[in-house]
């Protein structure tokens, strides 16, 4: 039995506003160190000249435009990547690498993380996400993307600090927009993957449109697993968007998200979880932290279930405690902002580990189990590996054959083959530990604002997937961006100004029990806030349905053009939640 780790070093060129939007989440790296002159080798592409180490393998993307962007082995693409790439299904962890490309074929990239200056790229001081940098070199026409791991990063930056032109450096513009572009269109059809039973594949890149269409009609797959984010991913995504979601989930595909992160302390991965416990939960909580941001920036919502993929090792009792202690804090930072938690791994190594303590409380249970077992039966059985009553409710996906080649319609794929059984289950209820939700009145806030509204209004947001960093009481840049986003997915006015409306959506959001005159509990006080918002008039927010709260909703019903009953249902829901 076998498993790996595939990955995006970038969330393809059409990303870049997004990182510009998360960027603030990171930190600048390590002082750069560029490679020795002696054991580095020069490298030019549209006047843009870096100096990487001399061991780096130089591929160039117009003789070789199908070539896999992979950075689990140290290379420099440059050129325009083909739409289709040759990866392999199986690629393993992470190196470092850079691709140079034109920034007339950056897509939807409409900002810049750093930018040209006096004829050098502002690099070293660049943001890196996810372990990836990005540069609009707009003097040379070109975007840089680079790829580290935290030990190569150094040199990575230290690469991109060595950046010159030369005479033949031509001038282009990336493309600019007053407005991150993903208009409401700009979103998955649900919760991913939902309920689903069947078959479906995982690459190590996300398939061009093309390849998508032909697979669909002719393939016997309507799931497909896309690896989303994580610093240990082995292959780029350029085709992995916001629009490539909504496309594929509009067209009746299932996506279930991946998380290619830190690995189990008992490996050779250069890329480890702790093996003391506790710092090992909280890497899991930084890693879920960065899950939810890339799954709300490709408009993959709460209710959805990300998998984080820790591949096979050698169990021992301090490993599977490392181990246990990354996915409950992974778990319990996913659902906070309301997705389920899920685990990949080999099912001899970490899902029998995590089958053995399914009641040990001292843990967090993750929900949904992906796991490989290449033993070519399309099910999802998990013979001694997991007793058949534990996740056995909808909550399995198979990965039962490895590193095959499969084509339809023209278009040849390498992948692993999944059986999925997969159910919505109940999605955890948001939380926002440590903020007050509840005000007589919740007046605009927008850029510029602070206070305790604010705080309310960042921890909601983030509880909605679309991270403003951590709540401080600052409307800022990034908490505008999240607001904007936020709004877009509701069809809302994007103008980053949280009023009325965004209030509305945003305190109602949750669980939609038919609620009426002598109610009690969480889904009355997120009613009586949203209420307050709605109306522009006080409504005691104390859980408990009443005639205030009644009256209260019928008024909302009155003036929305519902039916007036008092009763909070389905329709009622559906109005405050889209922030009517």
């Amino acid at each position: 039995m076998s498993s790996r780790i595939p990955w995006r070093a970038r969330a393809g060129t059409a990303t870049l506003a997004v990182l510009a939007g998360i960027g603030a989440l990171a930190v600048p790296g390590p002082a750069a160190a560029a490679p020795p002159p002696e054991s580095r080798q020069t490298v030019t592409y549209h006047g843009y000249r870096i100096d990487v180490p001399a061991d780096w393998q130089v591929v160039d993307l117009a003789e070789n435009p199908r070539a896999c962007l992979r950075f689990d082995r140290p290379a420099v693409y440059l050129g325009e990547p083909a739409e289709q790439n040759d990866c392999p299904a199986r690629v393993v962890g992470r190196v470092g690498g850079i691709v140079v490309e034109p920034i007339s074929s950056a897509g939807q990239a409409t900002a810049a993380v750093a930018r040209t200056r006096r004829g050098k790229a502002d690099a070293p001081s660049a943001v890196s996400s996810n372990d990836t940098i990005q540069v609009a070199v707009e003097d040379a026409g070109v975007l840089v993307t680079a790829a580290h791991t935290p030990e190569t990063e150094s040199l990575v930056r230290g690469v991109l600090a060595s950046a010159e032109l030369t005479e033949g450096a031509e001038r282009t513009e990336l493309p600019r927009a007053s407005q991150p572009s993903g208009a409401t269109a700009l979103a998955a059809a649900g919760p991913q993957p939902g309920s689903y039973l069947g078959k479906g594949f995982d690459a190590c890149t996300a398939p061009s449109q093309a390849a998508m269409n032909a697979w669909q009609a002719n393939s016997p797959y309507s799931a497909v697993g896309v690896y989303i984010s994580g610093s240990f991913r082995g292959c780029a995504q350029p085709n992995l968007t916001a629009s490539w979601v909504t496309s594929q989930t509009g067209n009746g595909w299932r996506l279930f998200p991946i998380d290619v992160g830190r690995q189990a302390p008992c490996t050779n991965y250069s890329l480890k979880m702790s093996a003391d416990p506790a710092t090992a939960k909280s890497q899991g909580v930084t890693a879920a932290a960065g899950a939810i941001t890339a799954a709300s920036n490709l408009g993959i919502p709460a209710g959805s279930a990300i998998y984080s993929d820790i591949e096979a090792y050698t169990s021992t009792a301090s490993c599977k405690a490392a181990v246990l202690s990354y996915l409950s804090g992974w778990t319990e930072r996913l659902h906070t902002s309301g997705y389920l938690s899920g685990f990949y791994s080999s099912a001899a190594s970490g899902i029998k580990d995590a089958a053995s303590e399914y009641n040990n409380s001292a843990y967090t249970r993750v929900d949904h189990l992906f796991y490989a077992w290449w033993n070519g039966a399309a099910d999802t059985n998990t013979g001694s590996y997991v007793p058949s009553t534990s996740w056995a409710n909808h909550q399995r996906i198979h990965q039962y054959v490895g590193e095959v080649t499969e084509s339809y319609g023209g278009y040849s794929i390498n992948i692993d083959r999944d059986y999925l059984d997969v159910g919505t289950g109940t999605p955890p209820t948001p939380t926002c530990t440590g903020a007050n939700l509840d005000f007589t009145a919740y007046p605009t806030v927008q850029s510029g604002s602070t206070g305790n509204q604010v705080k309310a209004a960042q921890c909601l947001l983030k509880a909605a997937g679309f991270d403003p960093g951590t709540p401080d009481g600052i409307f800022g840049p990034d908490t505008t961006s999240a607001t904007r986003n936020f709004q877009s997915s509701k069809g809302l006015t994007a103008d980053g100004a949280i009023g009325a409306k965004t209030w509305t959506a945003l305190l109602s959001r949750g669980s939609t029990p038919t609620v009426q005159s002598g109610s009690t509990g969480e889904a009355v006080t997120r009613l009586q806030r949203a209420l307050t918002a709605g109306l522009g008039r006080t409504v005691s927010i104390d859980g408990v349905f009443g005639s205030g709260t009644a009256q209260a909703v019928r008024d909302y019903q009155s003036s929305r053009g519902l039916g007036a009953d008092g009763i909070v249902g389905p329709a009622t829901w559906g109005a405050l939640q889209s922030g009517k």
